[in-house]
């Protein structure tokens, strides 16, 4: 069996298609698909059920991808045992995270990464979503509360707050709520209800209020850009509001509190790219903890 097969298989595992594996990898389809079938053919069994809409492992394909992980958790410890401490990384990290974290904290602070890393190519993907790490859509990703499922190990980053803010041209015209009953006669900003893609960011559960959102935006950045235009009152992360002097905190009672982590696949735990990332995420939180 030959291990080069191996990695294009979980690749295409992975990827759930064979273009964006190929991609991923750098290949191109053919080879792919070259590859694919030459390790089919090696082990006399399919692998994949190809359709127009991509490629589903078979249930050989599905026990390959089990013992698949593991050979290649050991080839990363063993990589990672025969490498030095000054060995430069190289190859390529992908770091998935919460648009909040990912745009108003993380790309203002990773080229401090890169700089210290200069062989690796870093990639952030911020967006409103959860990231599969068993698919490997991010080596590691950040998210919003520890997650309960899966083959994952993961570092608490630190706990952030949120609170209610507005501009400071909406207060004007609308005047600022003096009493939580004062909410109902303000434009509310929130999530779209079946786009929240973590229980954790479901505020109005634990709001000491009932939100009723008249502007609903499905990422935190792009609710703090309504609130920053004057459109009404949002549930924003202090971390990027705090410091904005065209913001004004209303009701500053009321506070949420929600925790990032960060997170990888149990079969990432030898992979120094993977340390590394987690390690300067923790550093990088630490210094600004005020902040959050």
């Amino acid at each position: 069996m030959n291990w080069d097969d191996l990695r294009h298989f979980l690749a295409a595992a992975r990827a759930g298609q064979i273009l964006g594996a190929a991609r991923r990898m750098g290949v191109s389809q053919s080879t792919l698909n070259r590859r694919i079938s030459a390790l089919e053919a090696d082990l006399g069994t399919r692998l994949f059920e190809r359709s127009t809409s991509g490629s589903a492992l078979t249930e050989a394909g599905s026990r390959l991808l089990k013992n698949a992980e593991r050979m290649e958790a050991e080839a990363l410890r063993i990589r990672a045992g025969l490498a030095g401490p000054d060995t430069p990384l190289t190859g390529t990290v992908r770091i998935g995270a919460p648009d909040g974290f990912g745009v108003a904290f993380l790309a203002g602070r990773i080229g401090t990464f890169a700089a210290r890393h200069p062989q690796l190519t870093v990639q952030i993907v911020p967006a409103a979503r959860n990231f599969s790490l068993s698919r490997r859509e991010a080596d590691v990703a950040v998210t919003v509360g520890r997650p309960s499922k899966g083959r994952l190990r993961a570092k608490k980053l630190t706990d952030y707050t949120l609170g209610l803010y507005a501009s400071a041209d909406y207060l004007d015209r609308m005047s600022t709520p003096r009493t939580r009953d004062d909410l109902r006669n303000h434009t509310l900003i929130g999530y779209v209800d079946d786009l929240i893609f973590a229980p954790q960011l479901d505020f109005a559960v634990d709001l000491p209020v009932k939100w009723q959102s008249r502007i609903e935006v499905s990422g935190a950045t792009g609710q703090y850009e309504v609130a920053r235009a004057g459109a009404g009152i949002g549930i924003l992360h202090r971390f990027m509001a705090e410091d904005d002097p065209a913001l004004v905190q209303v009701l500053p009672e009321i506070v949420l509190t929600r925790s990032y982590w960060a997170v990888w696949h149990e079969s990432h735990h030898a992979s120094r790219r993977v340390r590394a990332v987690v390690d300067f995420l923790d550093e990088a939180v630490r210094d600004a903890r005020s902040c959050f």
